[in-house]
């Protein structure tokens, strides 16, 4: 499925990415499937001092795709 580019780069989509997909009414509704939460955090690195991002302690080791989808959020 071939999604316009506008409604890709406002979500975050990339070929590829998961989709929930409904049926409402007469409609269809397509919902970003999420493997982890967004909520992640640039730390200062206690050794060293570099920012590092964090996703918290229990979360799983990020891929380079999701550290370029989270870096464009921060500023």
């Amino acid at each position: 499925m071939v999604l316009p580019g506008p409604i890709r780069r406002k979500l975050h989509l990339h070929a590829g990415d998961l989709l929930d997909v409904e049926a409402e009414g007469g409609r269809i509704v397509l919902t970003p499937r999420r493997t982890r939460s967004q909520e992640v955090s640039i730390l200062l690195d206690p050794i060293t001092s570099l920012p590092v991002l964090s996703a918290g302690a229990d979360a799983p080791p990020l891929t380079s795709k999701q550290v370029r989808e989270i870096l464009p959020n921060f500023p």
